[in-house]
């Protein structure tokens, strides 16, 4: 088997013992037939179809190639759990490694196939010899037929790709685009290119990016699932706060949720307790938890459907804010309601960053931090305020914890927003402990505030604003959280 695998790893190590023939003949023998019931479709085949349609009339009579890519290896011969590719999900809904989608130009249109591992079953010794793909190693997969069934698309087995690919690029005339950086031997197969095939691939991964900017009804479905998951994520790690040690046990906590719940989480979550909220991306979570600091909670919770959430909260860890803390906490979220006012159609992307910067800044001179004006701290040649607030309030949302990454700035950083795309909105304020500009009764204080935002034709719908975000509302949401566990101990 390991018809296809990038990485060329052996089915066998060196320390594996070797098959017998007479063993080989005993393992092949006396197993119940593969049974003939197909799988289900998956469900919003049609909204898949629909994207894959999309991109074929974008570019008619051209080979598209769209390969999900491979396992990673973790360590020597262990692998990190799979996720396919992004676009290539978004087009296909189907989980395996190695796949690759093929759109080949038929007339005005494109015939979709989609080349899948073939699963000879127990007819063949790889079952029990290939520790990469074996049955009894990997658990079972799908075959060609099994493959066709529940993704609704023509499928193929992986080792009549090259094949396709040849004849279809040695066309007179022939044109092709290819999803590079997923598959090293996809694109081997494809051969070299000069600037221009380069550039073609690249539009073909920026029309990918920018046809995820507006997500369709299946999607935001998924995203509210992940958002509700994660809901039930924070009030485990808030219900395991009272005793907890450390910020790795809150993360597992997290974690734990999001593995009975969904696929996993979305991207390494962000547990930081006191003056570790300072740090943006605080992913080594293994600092103390003390009553009187914050903990800055920035996580979310992937869904089988891999649309993920990405929410924080800024949390008391003894239930109640301090009159300092609560002070920046009140100005973040005065920035975050600011910047929410200006999600809606027709708005630049960045004009609830604008407005959340306005007030911030203007806070942050009330609380005697900058050391000039706001006026003159928002300048653009000047931006002081950013030496307390680092980061813009708002990125893309969907497959990705950060979108559609690859959509051309005109249409996204210096683009207009459209009913449909699904933003965050997340002002943050970060005093470091050694800011000699700060007042010493702020440092060590990091705030932020973030939720997952739907634009709607009218304007937007906060999809996590079943997370409390009111100072007086996060305690009380605390409160019974904690009550709900004392009863449940009893």
């Amino acid at each position: 088997m390991n018809t296809f695998d990038a990485q060329a790893t052996p089915v066998r190590n060196t320390y594996d013992s070797d098959v017998p023939p007479n063993l080989l003949e005993f393992m092949l023998k006396s197993w119940n037939p593969k049974g003939r019931k197909l799988p289900r479709v998956i469900p919003d085949a049609a909204s898949f179809r629909k994207r894959r349609e999309r991109l074929s009339q974008r570019f008619p009579g051209e080979l598209l190639v769209v390969p999900t890519g491979h396992r990673k290896v973790r360590s020597n011969d262990t692998y990190y759990a799979f996720r396919p590719g992004t676009d290539f999900y978004y087009l296909t809904g189907a989980f395996e490694p190695d796949c690759v989608l093929v759109l080949l130009p038929n007339g005005t249109t494109h015939e979709s196939l989609l080349f899948v591992e073939p699963n000879p079953g127990k007819s063949d010794a790889s079952f029990f010899t290939d520790r990469n793909k074996g049955e009894l190693w990997e658990g079972p997969r799908y075959g060609v037929a099994e493959s066709d069934t529940r993704y609704a698309i023509a499928c193929r087995p992986l080792p009549e790709l090259a094949a396709t690919l040849q004849a279809a690029t040695a066309l007179p005339n022939a044109r092709q685009r290819a999803l590079c950086g997923f598959s090293t031997a996809t694109e081997a197969m494809l051969g070299a290119g000069g600037a221009e095939q380069t550039q073609r691939d690249e539009e073909l991964a920026t029309f990918l990016s920018e046809m995820r900017l507006i997500k369709d009804a299946s999607e935001v479905k998924a995203l509210r699932s992940a958002v509700n998951a994660t809901k039930r994520g924070f009030e485990d790690v808030i219900a395991r706060l009272p005793g907890a040690q450390s910020e790795r046990e809150l993360e597992g906590v997290f974690w734990t949720r999001a593995r009975m719940e969904g696929n996993e989480v979305g991207y390494t979550s962000i547990v930081a307790a006191g003056a570790h909220a300072c740090t943006l991306h605080w992913k080594h979570n293994d600092g103390a938890i003390r009553k009187g600091d914050l903990l800055l909670l920035d996580a979310g919770i992937e869904g089988h459907s891999l649309y993920t959430a990405d929410v924080t909260r800024t949390l008391p860890i003894s239930g109640r804010y301090t009159r300092e803390q609560r002070a920046v906490y009140e100005l973040v979220l005065a920035a975050q309601q600011a910047a929410m006012k200006l999600v809606k159609p027709g708005n630049d992307f960045m004009a609830p960053n604008k407005a959340a910067m306005k007030v911030l800044a203007q806070g942050l001179e009330r609380l005697g931090i900058l050391p000039m004006s706001a006026a003159e701290a928002l300048r653009d040649e000047n931006q002081f305020y950013r030496r307390y607030s680092l980061h813009n309030v708002s990125h893309m949302l969907g497959l990705d914890v950060h979108d559609c990454a690859k959509a051309r700035a005109e249409n996204y950083k210096y683009g207009r927003l459209v009913a449909g795309m699904v933003l965050t909105v997340e002002p943050g304020l970060y005093f470091q402990s050694d800011d000699l500009t700060v007042p010493a009764k702020y440092r060590g204080i990091g705030v932020r505030i973030e939720d997952d935002v739907l634009v709607t034709a009218r304007g937007h719908q906060n999809l996590s604003v079943g997370l409390p975000r009111e100072p007086a509302e996060v305690e009380a949401w605390m409160q019974r959280v904690w009550k709900r566990r004392a009863r449940k101990r009893r």
